[in-house]
């Protein structure tokens, strides 16, 4: 399945999508496929390392 992988801090341009492997879920867990999420200003300030927009 594709993922996107951040590996390091930085600007959009350290988001890389890869091939994963599938995971399989365990006893007692379920696996949720997510076809949408939205991005919010604190997910790019957590990308970039900062703490806050402060």
């Amino acid at each position: 399945m594709k993922a996107i992988i951040v590996e390091r801090y930085g600007n959009p341009e350290v988001l890389q999508i890869k091939n994963v492997e599938k995971l399989s879920p365990k006893s007692k867990e379920v696996l949720i496929k997510i076809k949408a999420t939205s991005i919010t200003a604190a997910s790019a300030f957590m990308r970039e390392g900062k703490p806050s927009k402060n």
